[in-house]
């Protein structure tokens, strides 16, 4: 008997999905809904976009579909560590035992749906975009679709299984409210974000920004810019920053872009044409959603996924990492449960909440904000790695060689280091409060 199965958001986690989910049998019918154009065919937006980082985690669930990982290693670039480029104009170079792959995340979904189309036709796959989720109905197993074409009318359609993949603000999810005991809670990272995107440096700089490496600038107040490289050799990142600090968001005029990062990054400041500062200032700061929830599925029929179940800070770059792992713990459980889908979603609820809690945990409180705190966080590093180099059976690895490097669970990586995150919390919820008086 055929499966009829409605996946709602088409990024990676549930492109991904799409993949494991006709590869297990063609008793499979996927219908794809995205509220966004199709990727392929429009030139995307790059207000919002920034590059990605693929760890352990995110490229051993692509591995296990033949060809993804191939393909998505020749779109992207490997970086071996972390240089941090400090105000004195020195520099701290972070190695990386495991290189991650970066790439624009817009070009991943792109890759994922090229081999899946390529895989595929309309006989088991259908994709849906410009269509956005406006209603659902647990009970009759319908989801109400609105075209972006104001003109175009409304589409019913019916699923026996329904996956929100749909991010964090998931509409999906947001029918789960009005069933029973489900709980939920969302909270705005205090920090915002601006997408920052250079040509290629020019070769007469009087710095060097090495290939292969995620270059890092940091300031006082907590405003850390992000770059790497791209393959055409441009640069582009994001500038995180403070929402009490209103500086960046206040900003008026590309003169004032360019005097501010000349001033508080120099190096980027020289690498920034007036063209990138005039559209820096064209973008709206983009804010950031945690989620948590008691649970991810309801009845035998529905689940969420990714984002839309635990989105988390982009602080330690898992956010992409942990929703392609959803989809490979998924695939795992319905081997376990011969494709019984109503033991295996209850499963997925159970054995991964602790994980997806540790992981908003662990994008809030692992990197301080704070200057003392930083420098703390930096000597932690250092010891640890040290102390496991020695003793590699009694001593943990760093948090941040866990967090990157590592396929370990999340609530186990939590669990080793609590007492930093608990330190980190403690501080930041003190600094808030003093904010919120002033």
């Amino acid at each position: 008997m055929v499966k009829k199965v409605a996946i709602v958001g088409a990024g990676a986690s549930g492109v991904l999905l799409a993949h494991y989910l006709l590869r297990r049998s063609d008793r499979y019918q996927v219908d794809l809904y995205d509220r966004l154009s199709d990727p392929r065919i429009i030139e995307f937006s790059n207000a919002r976009t920034f590059p990605i980082s693929l760890t352990e985690r995110g490229m051993k669930a692509l591995g296990r579909i033949a060809g993804l990982e191939t393909a998505v290693r020749a779109l992207g670039l490997e970086m071996s560590g972390t240089i941090f480029h400090q105000q004195n104009g020195k520099t701290r170079v972070k190695s990386r035992q495991k290189p991650l792959v970066t790439l624009d995340r817009t070009n991943l979904v792109i890759t994922l749906l090229d081999e899946l189309t390529e895989q595929y036709d309309h006989s088991r796959l259908n994709l849906h975009f410009d269509r956005s989720c406006t209603a659902v109905d647990f009970a009759a197993k319908t989801i109400t679709f609105q075209n972006i074409d104001p003109t175009a009318t409304d589409l019913t359609a019916d699923y026996d299984l329904l996956i929100g993949a749909d991010g964090a603000r998931s509409v999906v999810r947001s029918y789960f409210l009005n069933t029973e005991l489900f709980e939920f809670e969302q909270k705005y990272v205090p920090t915002d974000y601006k997408s920052i995107i250079l040509p290629r440096p020019d070769r007469a700089l009087d710095f060097d920004l090495e290939l292969g490496k995620i270059h890092s600038w940091r300031s006082d107040d907590g405003t850390f810019v992000v770059l790497l490289h791209q393959p055409d050799g441009s640069m582009s990142g994001v500038i995180l920053f403070p929402r009490y600090n209103q500086e960046v968001a206040n900003l008026s005029t590309p003169e004032q872009v360019q005097q501010f990062f000349h001033k508080r990054f120099p190096e980027v400041g020289q690498m920034m044409p007036a063209s990138e500062a005039e559209a820096f200032l064209a973008r709206s700061p983009s804010r950031i959603l945690t989620i948590r929830c008691n649970r991810y599925h309801h009845g035998d029929s529905v689940l969420i996924i990714g984002d839309a179940a635990h989105s988390v800070s982009p602080s330690i770059g898992q956010g992409c990492n942990a929703a392609l792992e959803d989809v490979a713990i998924l695939d795992e459980l319905l081997d376990e449960y011969t494709d019984d889908w109503a033991e295996a979603i209850a499963q997925f609820t159970l054995r991964r909440q602790a994980d997806a809690h540790a992981l908003v945990e662990l994008g809030d409180y692992s990197f301080p904000s704070s200057s003392g705190l930083f420098i703390e966080f930096v000597l932690r590093e250092q010891l640890a790695t040290t102390l496991h180099q020695l003793f590699p059976a009694r001593c943990s690895p760093s948090l941040s060689e866990l967090v990157l490097e590592s396929s370990v669970p999340y609530s186990e990586i939590l669990d080793s280091y609590q007492g930093w995150i608990s330190k980190v919390k403690k501080h930041s919820q003190k600094s808030h409060s003093m904010e919120k008086q002033f």
